[in-house]
């Protein structure tokens, strides 16, 4: 189970000065971020003055506001107001910018190469009673309440807890869930799907392969 600490995350200041940017994941790994040699990329960035954001070429992006009452995005000419847990999806050429109206906002961004991947975000309430899974593909990151994560059970634990309840031996113990702290991300996994519970918001982000039609 894998788990990026928002803390842990070192800033990248903005070349115009206008905010910072902490990237939680990208692919390929080694990719640098300067010349976007990466086909996606999840970041969060603190946003503190007006400005024109940077083109991503043969990109397309969805931003989410995580704090913070408004962004006002221009795309292209066009003007929308981008209220807090709402994604907004524009293409990474497009000539944009922002302004600040209610104050300093940090959003969560999701840019992935088109024709090569898409990026998806949803924002889920989640609650104790029931668990939610982060399958292969997807980022879970905590933006309020208190949670915890624990690995899903695997197919042989899944197979124990059915012999045990036909009188087999007992089934082996689930690992003790860890504590996630605002901002951390979890990454998803299909063989033992990370399962998270609390009370509070998170998004998740699903990155999903295009396949060529060529």
């Amino acid at each position: 189970m894998e788990i990026i600490r928002f803390a842990d995350i070192r800033p990248e200041p903005w070349r115009n000065g206008g905010g910072v940017t902490r990237e939680l994941a990208s692919h390929p790994k080694a990719a640098s971020a300067q010349d976007n040699a990466w086909d996606w990329r999840v970041s969060i960035a603190d946003v503190s003055k007006a400005g024109e954001f940077s083109v991503f070429p043969g990109m397309e992006r969805v931003i989410t506001i995580i704090e913070g009452e408004l962004l006002l995005l221009t795309v292209d000419g066009s003007e929308h107001p981008l209220e807090k847990y709402r994604p907004f999806r524009f293409s990474g050429e497009a000539a944009s910018g922002a302004t600040l109206p209610t104050g300093d906002i940090r959003d969560l961004n999701v840019i992935a190469r088109e024709g090569a991947f898409k990026g998806y975000t949803s924002i889920v309430e989640i609650s104790k009673k029931r668990a939610h899974p982060v399958f292969e593909g997807q980022l879970a990151v905590l933006l309020e309440g208190k949670a915890t994560v624990a690995p899903g059970a695997a197919v042989e634990e899944e197979s124990a807890v059915e012999e045990e309840s036909n009188g087999g031996a007992p089934a082996t113990s689930a690992a003790e869930p860890v504590e996630l702290s605002r901002y951390d991300a979890v990454v998803g996994s299909d063989t033992r799907s990370p399962e998270i519970s609390g009370r509070g918001f998170i998004a998740v982000i699903s990155i999903d392969h295009v396949e060529s039609h060529s």
